[in-house]
């Protein structure tokens, strides 16, 4: 069997269609993930079947044709736009003689170079060893052997047996780990609940602009740039509306079509966010020929994670990319705001946004005026931090005098926690 290089970047793309010529879009979607993977692509080869083959997933003609193809390139990986069985990639990678990767394991190796946070290089790892675990054999002759040798004689474990029971060792140790990290943001999730504050996460195709319209609204230093998965690890940031309520803003992963259910299923703690937010700000690329597709894609992943039925505002982002494209809103009929339609790279549309964010978080406000002695330093952090402080004014006896604006709810809430503090309250 061949030997594997320890990296691969000329490589020869390969996308078959079930039905028709390819849709462009989705073979520049393809090159895109190549090239953010860090590949050079050598050449693009197309092709229509509507049955896989079992052993080369296509004909043993096209097979052929992309043999030629990576000989003649010199390439060293060749990349399928679609999900290989572990005995496709096997039975490819003897024919190819070079690296066989799926877009499985595309998309696997491009957030594995993203991941940045302990968290997020935990899940990714996960991933990958959920994905490794059914291609152990890949390439490998040396498995099929038993140990052997003075002091390793035992009860004829394989070599493969071992590799397998390692791999499952680590994911163990991985959940454990990141058990501790989700009980972690378990907690910051009570502690916002708690006070008040509601989480509205943005959610959509990977390069819709979430990264930057995130920014745009918090004042953030978010990594941005024009590639897919840009952003992988989320990030929360406190907004503060016109009116002085607080919400809390999160940027996450971006989707993508046929994102690869390990993926899915390691990155559930982080899509937690999602599920338990006050609202959904689903960012969409209006000027993407695949806009339908692509909303498409979302809700089936927001499906999978049970964030279905999360309430939702649609933001058109980049419309300074079409002609004629002004910002807007879009009501229903009960006159909720619906759709916003702005650019979160020019700032046209923002104060729509914001506009639409107060109406949809407005509460019943209260002001109380209060009077708190010196001993109180407790109560006073208290009220700063559930409560807007609207003026203080320091008495000479040491006293301070404080007015705070707070949501009726809110109040109420601080009430049955500091009963005491009912005794502090002044006429106004």
């Amino acid at each position: 069997m061949f030997e594997r290089p320890q990296a691969g970047e000329t490589a020869i793309l390969v996308h078959v269609s079930r039905q028709g010529a390819a849709d462009p879009d989705e073979l520049q979607e393809f090159r895109e993930l190549a090239t953010s993977a860090g590949a050079r692509v050598a050449g693009l080869l197309t092709g229509v079947r509507y049955t896989p083959d079992p052993r080369y997933f296509v004909g043993k003609g096209k097979a052929e044709e992309i043999r030629e193809s990576a000989e003649a390139a010199q390439a060293e990986l060749v990349i399928f736009d679609h999900a290989l069985s572990p005995s496709q990639e096997r039975n490819l990678e003897a024919l190819f003689q070079c690296r066989v990767l799926d877009r499985s394991g595309l998309i696997l190796d491009i957030f594995a170079q993203r991941a940045r946070s302990f968290e997020g290089k935990l899940q990714v790892e996960l991933a990958q060893l959920r994905h490794l675990s059914t291609r152990l054999v890949r390439g490998w002759t040396h498995l099929e052997r038993q140990k052997g040798g003075i002091g390793l004689r035992g009860p004829g474990e394989t070599q493969l047996e071992t590799d397998r029971r390692l791999l499952n060792q680590r994911i163990d140790q991985i959940r454990r780990r990141l058990k501790k990290v989700d009980s972690q943001r378990d907690q910051g999730r009570k502690a916002r609940r708690r006070a008040d504050v509601p989480t509205v996460s943005l959610v959509g195709y990977t390069n819709a602009g979430k990264s930057t319209l995130f920014n745009r609204l918090t004042h953030a230093h978010v990594y941005v740039r024009d590639q897919l998965f840009a952003t992988l690890d989320p990030t929360l940031r406190r907004l503060v509306l016109p009116e002085g309520e607080n919400v809390v803003l999160a940027d996450t992963v971006g989707f993508i079509s046929r994102l690869p259910h390990e993926l899915v299923a390691a990155f559930k703690s982080t899509l937690q966010e999602t599920v338990e937010a006050s609202l959904l700000l689903h960012v969409i690329d209006v000027a993407s020929h695949r806009r339908s597709e692509n909303m498409g894609e979302v809700e089936d992943v927001l499906q999978q994670i049970g964030a279905d039925k999360v309430p939702r505002l649609e933001v058109y982002n980049k419309i300074d990319l079409l002609e004629n494209a002004q910002p807007r809103i879009e009501r229903d009929e009960q006159g909720l705001v619906t759709r916003v339609w702005c650019s979160a790279q020019t700032g046209a549309g923002m104060d729509l946004l914001v506009d639409a964010l107060q109406a949809r978080f407005h509460q019943a406000h209260v002001r109380k005026h209060l009077r708190l002695r010196p001993a109180d330093g407790r109560l006073r952090a208290l009220l700063h931090e559930r409560t807007r402080v609207l003026q203080t004014q320091d008495l000479e006896n040491g006293d301070c005098e404080m007015e705070i604006e707070a949501t009726v709810a809110g109040f109420q809430r601080l009430l049955k926690k500091e009963p005491d503090l009912a005794e502090k309250l002044l006429e106004c």
